[in-house]
């Protein structure tokens, strides 16, 4: 079946629970999108308030706190808020964009001559009486590997082991720099080896219907299609461009005409950095809008499912910085009840 831009627009929102709020729990909605981008602290809580209907920044805190939620390098070797079991599964299954990440990322470049088994085995060292800030892990690593940069070795680490940035880091108003534990030891469970088959069906739950290269995207893990190819109970479409996508077969696509309530997002967020075309909810012009140099402006504004604003958080209130075009009465109003329920979340 052909599916119009609509159609995987609205069924996209749906599956992210940005077309209704859901009572669910922090928890259970964290571990449904498979981890929120959580590279800057505040996008996966302004994430979270879109999406659920009663949302407490501080259930955040505390499930990074009891360990039930982890701040962890995984998809597209970024920092995502993720569950503790996948926490234990994610960052196995996204090795090969940290190994990509180790070889071009010019942090790491005066490092690139390490030999990987020896500086684990210096890490652990390192790491063996307990959680280390991030600026004396590296100082710490000179020791075995004299003349190269501390800087270096700690963005080797990052991407070379399955560290954790633990709390206060991404706490609610909390501030604190990164601190790194072994997740594994963090939790005091072992990590688990990942089944991709499961993880692609997770994903096509929140995000499908989906290309290969739209999950690529999503993990920066290679070798999707040959991972497609073993599923034989998926359903297959194809996208106005002829792309060819897959489903779950149990899952229903949306109404085109379902309304789209306006919803305030974070600088990053999960619903528009999980597919390879960017465009499920955005328009190449306005996209560019949003994008700098060195990574998004501002927090994002959807109306009517669509990417049509800018907003960021001045003197501890949301305030919009652009509208991308001109919204109507009853867009307004939305954007208005959208604005002062940001404003009470940043009063909290």
């Amino acid at each position: 079946m052909q599916l119009s831009a609509q159609v995987l627009n609205r069924t996209l929102l749906d599956r992210q629970h940005l077309l209704a709020r859901t009572d669910s729990s922090v928890r259970a909605m964290v571990a449904h999108l498979v981890g929120l981008q959580a590279q800057d602290n505040q996008p996966p809580y302004f994430g979270l308030a879109a999406r659920l209907s009663a949302f407490d920044p501080y259930d955040v805190t505390q499930g990074l706190e009891d360990r039930s939620l982890v701040r962890l390098l995984s998809m597209r070797s970024t920092v995502h808020l993720l569950v503790d079991d996948d926490a234990l599964t994610l960052r196995q299954f996204t090795t090969p964009v940290h190994e990509r990440e180790r070889r071009v990322s010019q942090n790491i470049t005066p490092a690139l001559g390490v030999d990987l088994d020896e500086f684990a085995v210096a890490l652990r060292a390192v790491l063996a009486a307990g959680p280390v800030p991030v600026k004396r892990l590296g100082e710490a690593l000179t020791a075995s590997f004299p003349g190269v940069p501390a800087n270096a070795l700690a963005h080797l680490a990052r991407v070379a082991a399955p560290i954790a940035q633990l709390p206060p880091r991404g706490c609610w108003k909390q501030s604190g720099g990164v601190v790194y534990q072994f997740v594994d030891t963090w939790l005091d469970r072992p990590l688990a080896e990942p089944d991709p088959t499961t993880i692609v069906r997770r994903y096509l739950a929140a995000y499908g219907p989906a290309s290969a290269a739209d999950i690529t995207a999503w993990s920066g893990v290679p070798g999707i299609a040959a991972v497609l190819k073993t599923m034989d109970d998926l359903v297959h479409h194809t996208d106005e461009a002829g792309r060819r996508l897959v489903d779950l077969e149990d899952h229903t696509l949306t109404d085109p005409e379902t309304p789209a309530p306006v919803r305030l997002l974070g600088l990053y967020d999960n619903v528009w950095l999980s597919h390879a075309g960017r465009d499920r909810v955005t328009e190449p012009a306005k996209r560019k809008r949003w994008m700098g140099v060195n990574g998004g402006l501002s927090c994002t504004i959807f109306v009517d499912g669509w990417l049509e604003g800018l907003w960021r958080v001045e003197d501890g209130r949301p305030v919009v910085v652009d509208l991308l075009r001109p919204l109507t009465k009853s867009e307004r109003t939305g954007l208005g009840d959208e604005l002062d329920r940001v404003t009470e979340l940043l009063a909290r």
